[in-house]
């Protein structure tokens, strides 16, 4: 069984982790897997958007433990494991240049709610819940866990969630701002579909512009940060979607964007 699903809609696509009797934890082949689907998207100029979700009744578990267990009782060299698919994982949804929406169907735990919390705009199930399991094994939050929760919902929050690994529902995470809303199950996908398919007809380099400038703002200064919006805006200026949005404007019709950098 493919450890990733892959349906795509022309202008964007379905991502599925498909681990289902795992609950979508992640082994080294649904790493590599995952990796090959992103960067096609990414390199796909016809794919503008990408729905991230998971299948049967999980997101998706984090860790499968027994894929890093050492065989012969040594401890194993988690840090190898985070170097070489975590991060690198991160790294390619925060970069990806077109919007990444993110249906979270049920649990998401341990790196699958970091995962999760590094898409651009997260649904998710009433039923669903996040939780920052790692400190119940005696382990630190990964997969951006440390720097995304802080920025999100703030130090007290972020403390909390991380040391008593307690679950929150769908409904507190919209509360906090850990995601954009929480969806009835029935509704989620038909509703993340209809996201996914709206951003697919957006200005998609205006949007990657968007996630970049939103990145650097946490380490940035605000003089920095305000001659980062001048260059982007700037190139944002040369596309042919901010003529075709100005000129759609003026003569009051719906803007036909094409997503091309020109």
């Amino acid at each position: 069984m493919d450890s990733i699903l892959i349906d795509n809609r022309g202008s964007w696509r379905i991502v599925t982790l498909n681990r289902p009797d795992r609950l979508n934890s992640f082994n080294e082949t649904m790493h590599h897997a995952l990796a090959r689907a992103l960067d096609d998207a990414a390199g796909d100029v016809d794919c503008r958007a990408v729905l991230l979700t998971g299948a049967g009744r999980g997101f998706c578990a984090g860790q499968d433990l027994s894929d890093v267990a050492a065989g012969d009782g040594a401890a194993p060299d988690l840090g190898v494991t985070i170097e070489k698919f975590y991060n690198p994982l991160v790294r390619r949804i925060r970069a990806l240049n077109k919007p990444v929406i993110c249906a979270v169907n049920g649990t998401a735990a341990g790196a699958g709610a970091n995962i999760a919390f590094a898409c651009d705009i997260v649904l998710a199930a009433r039923s669903a819940k996040f939780i920052q399991s790692f400190a119940k094994i005696g382990l630190v939050p990964d997969s951006g866990g440390t720097w995304l929760l802080p920025r999100l919902i703030g130090d007290a929050r972020a403390t909390a969630l991380a040391m008593l690994a307690e679950p929150i529902t769908a409904e507190t995470a919209a509360n906090w701002g850990l995601i954009w809303r929480a969806i009835d199950d029935e509704k989620l996908m038909s509703e993340a579909e209809a996201l996914a398919a709206h951003l697919a007809t957006q200005p998609t380099q205006g949007l990657a512009m968007i996630k970049q400038a939103l990145a650097q703002s946490a380490t940035n200064t605000l003089d920095a940060q305000l001659d980062l919006e001048r260059d982007l805006q700037r190139k944002a200026g040369r596309t042919p979607d901010y003529a075709e949005g100005v000129n759609a404007f003026m003569a009051k019709r719906a803007p036909r964007f094409t997503g091309r950098p020109q």
